[in-house]
């Protein structure tokens, strides 16, 4: 765990129901409620949240419109992040640390496609809310949508490219009018530039992912956390259609501005089980270099499913 000791823990992690409804064929709803850590209440380690709850409507057969609390349009996990659909126990530590997922926000999006391969996502919505107490992290300032304050918005455009049978290629930017909701005097706007590919030739698989933050302001820059980086890449090769294998390369510094040493480094190695194609079974290593000097070094095994 980035920052943590070394530790001995079992985890019911996450525990989620879906519900949808389809009023017409132009016109429907979606929803994602989420127990996290098995039981949620005062004094317990666990959450009950919303992580989606949004009308979708059909302007025609290219471009929709939805309304509502959704998943923010940025990075490969934070859509699509069901157990089966990647490698590793954990989600990996940028898309956690950097990007920040699971990231959702309430507010408005535009989507569709423009050409052929083409497709893109305009959003505006409620943004994060950080501040100098927790140096600035971008995850430290997810609101989650409950009471959350609403001085300051966000705004997200992304554009994807699947034109080619196998890739994918994007890039998202968002803009933050004010990353402490006018809180902090010391800080100001914030910029997140994410780009990804993903492909699949065959039994071969290769993901790679770049995404970093620019804060404004003293405070941010005080303490580095003016800019927050990160970076990955993973290939991968499916024996067959029940095992896979994996390895991943990681670095991420969410105080990359400064010129002290706060980058953490990691290697995942690990293999997927697939005794059906909704079912998995994973068992992986990390290697972890933080920025203190300790390794964090251990195994991870985990058991996903969805229906």
């Amino acid at each position: 765990k980035d920052g943590a000791s070394d530790k001995k823990e079992v985890d019911f992690h996450r525990f989620v129901l879906f519900f949808g409804h389809e009023f017409r064929d132009d016109l429907r709803f979606f929803s994602e409620l989420e127990l996290e850590h098995s039981l949620a209440g005062e004094g317990k380690d666990g959450e009950v949240e919303l992580e989606q709850a949004y009308i979708e409507y059909d302007f025609n057969d290219q471009h929709r419109v939805k309304g509502g609390l959704f998943l923010t349009p940025v990075g490969i996990l934070n859509e699509t992040h069901e157990p089966n659909t990647f490698y590793g126990t954990e989600r990996n530590s940028v898309e956690k640390n950097i990007i920040p997922s699971t990231w959702w926000e309430a507010g408005v999006m535009f989507s569709g496609e423009i050409a052929e391969g083409f497709s893109y996502d305009v959003a505006a919505t409620s943004g994060l809310n950080t501040n100098s107490g927790k140096n600035y992290a971008v995850r430290s300032g997810r609101q989650k949508v409950s009471e959350a304050e609403a001085e300051d918005y966000a705004y997200t455009g992304r554009i994807k490219w699947t034109g080619l049978p196998g890739l994918e290629l994007a890039a998202t930017l968002q803009y933050q009018e004010d990353i402490t909701q006018s809180n902090d005097s010391d800080a100001g706007s914030a910029t997140l530039f994410e780009t990804h590919a993903v492909f699949q030739r065959g039994n071969f698989g290769l993901r790679a992912l770049y995404a970093t933050w620019d804060l404004d302001g003293s405070g941010p820059k005080d303490v580095g956390a003016d800019e927050q980086t990160g970076w990955y890449v993973e290939p991968s090769y499916q024996i067959n259609k029940y095992f896979g294998v994996f390895s991943r390369y990681s670095e991420w510094d969410n105080q990359a501005g400064n010129s002290s040493d706060s980058e953490y480094e990691q290697i995942d190695l690990g293999v997927n089980w697939w005794p059906h194609q909704d079912v998995v079974v994973k068992v992986d290593y990390q290697d972890q270099d933080a920025p203190d000097g300790k390794e964090r070094d251990g195994y991870n095994v985990g058991l996903g499913y969805q229906f």
